[in-house]
């Protein structure tokens, strides 16, 4: 004789997301290189969940117009992440408007010129350390008494692929992005008792001004290096990738996470797919 397989009926509760505005109510985040083409996304998506925005960078002009274009919790501020008293200016006002700082995305960068490292000369080279490590360690050592201030909080370093292996021309940018690695893994062992969490995001190739028009002294973008149809996702990446990632990191939903880092890159590091998912 079988036994019965019935099973009680079962209610499905649907799951409803919270508001998004409620994700990051109260919550103060200051992103470097603000009004870029990742910033802007960052700093636009995090202004939308309820965050107060503080937008970091060099070009004022650029920065006043995106914090007039959120209105009411946007604040846009001179920062040149490569000088001390600029950092401490910005979080002094960061802190004088919204009371605390809560979350800092150390997202400003450049990138070299293409040239073999036998043709890179001493000054692109220290001017490339000098924005993509140097601006990110004052970042977090400008940060971290006004993390603490405010009981806690989390700092996410943008890298790069570039950072998990070599690139033939980028050799500046290369050296930077790999050293962001090993700071963002000391700064987490460092701040983790005071309840800051340090992670770190490497983009593959994202279309933005930064990767498709060529950077100063140069004919050629990076885009031109690199073709998507070998990766795995056969396109390049958007802003809003970047910022759908960065926006859980900095989220209780990733409260455990800390000392990590985050591969975007649509397959790049992966080598070539199989096209239409067939060996044939």
């Amino acid at each position: 004789m079988s036994r019965s397989t019935h099973h009680p009926s079962r209610v499905v509760v649907p799951y409803v997301p919270e508001d998004p505005m409620s994700r990051f109510a109260d919550q103060t985040v200051l992103v470097t290189g603000g009004s870029g083409g990742q910033g802007a996304s960052h700093v636009r998506a995090l202004h939308a969940e309820g965050a107060n925005v503080v937008i970091g960078g060099i070009d004022a002009d650029r920065g006043a117009g995106l914090a007039a274009e959120l209105g009411h919790r946007a604040l846009s501020v001179h920062l040149d992440v490569t000088r001390e008293e600029s950092w401490a200016a910005a979080v002094a006002e960061t802190e004088k408007t919204f009371g605390a700082l809560t979350i800092l995305v150390n997202n400003a960068g450049v990138q070299n010129p293409p040239a073999v490292i036998e043709s890179t000369d001493l000054a692109t080279w220290a001017r490339i350390l000098d924005v993509n490590l140097t601006g990110t360690f004052l970042g977090i050592r400008a940060a971290a008494p006004a993390l603490r201030r405010a009981g806690g909080g989390t700092i996410v370093n943008i890298g790069s692929t570039t950072g998990l292996g070599g690139t033939a021309l980028y050799a500046p940018y290369v050296a930077g992005k790999w050293a962001v690695r090993g700071l963002t893994r000391t700064a987490a062992l460092e701040l983790g008792r005071d309840n800051i969490r340090v992670n770190a995001i490497h983009p593959g190739v994202v279309a933005t001004p930064f990767i498709t028009e060529p950077a100063a002294g140069s004919d050629a973008p990076i885009a031109d290096f690199y073709s998507p149809e070998p990766f795995a996702v056969p396109r390049l990446g958007q802003p809003a990738d970047i910022t759908a990632l960065l926006l859980f990191l900095t989220s209780p939903d990733a409260a455990f996470i800390t000392g990590a880092e985050y591969v975007i890159d649509g397959g790049l590091l992966l080598g070539p797919a199989l096209k239409n998912g067939s060996p044939s």
